[in-house]
């Protein structure tokens, strides 16, 4: 299931991303054309029974996920009403306190689920475009568990983000819809300019997303 509140803990903000801009970036993309009317036509459909569904939860080692969900008190040390000063040396010691600690590890995590690796799956998450054609057809995006992740918000931890290659294209009407997206995982790391994905996924299909 998607939880709408999937990572709150990573300090999630709401996505100024406009339909507009995602409209001029795909003018300026130079990635290969792909003629598409209807991209729900464009990819083999099979039965969801055909692939494992996940939680986010399962791609992430148990003590990664056991930092994220208890963070260290130092996050929680800021007092309201301080002083400019006071704040400055709040903030200095989180930082000092938060060097080399699990939390801080988990938030950057590459450590995967080796047993993942070749597996069939279904995952719920939104779409983060990175190639797409001059007709708006996403070859290339990044699946995370929450909406606004690597935009405008910080991005989750690697083992939370899902590189998605999908060859016969995906479109897309708003980036605020989740999908059901199923393919074949894979533990290969992928690094952009906006996010390191510790998991690839080769799609086979996709759906809207309901729960």
């Amino acid at each position: 299931m998607l939880r709408k509140n999937s990572l709150k803990f990573i300090g999630i903000a709401l996505l100024g991303f406009s339909l507009f801009e995602f409209t001029a970036a795909s003018e300026s993309s130079t990635s290969q054309k792909t003629a598409s009317s209807d991209s729900k036509t464009l990819l083999t459909k099979q039965p969801a029974s055909a692939f494992k569904t996940l939680e986010w939860d399962e791609l992430m080692p148990a003590d990664d996920l056991d930092a994220l969900q208890n963070p260290p008190n130092y996050l929680y040390d800021f007092e309201d009403g301080s002083e400019e000063d006071e704040i400055s040396g709040q903030l200095a010691n989180a930082v000092t306190s938060a060097v080399n600690d699990r939390y801080q590890q988990a938030l950057v995590s590459t450590r995967i689920i080796p047993e993942m690796n070749g597996t069939n799956i279904r995952i719920p998450g939104f779409i983060v475009p990175l190639e797409f054609d001059d007709e708006q057809t996403i070859t290339e995006f990044f699946l995370v568990p929450y909406f606004g992740a690597c935009i405008h918000s910080p991005p989750p931890p690697p083992n939370q983000i899902i590189y998605v290659r999908a060859p016969k294209g995906i479109q897309l009407e708003t980036l605020y819809d989740p999908f059901w997206i199923s393919g074949k995982l894979s533990t290969k790391l992928i690094q952009n300019y906006m996010a390191t994905a510790a998991y690839s996924l080769e799609m086979q299909s996709y759906e809207d997303y309901t729960e």
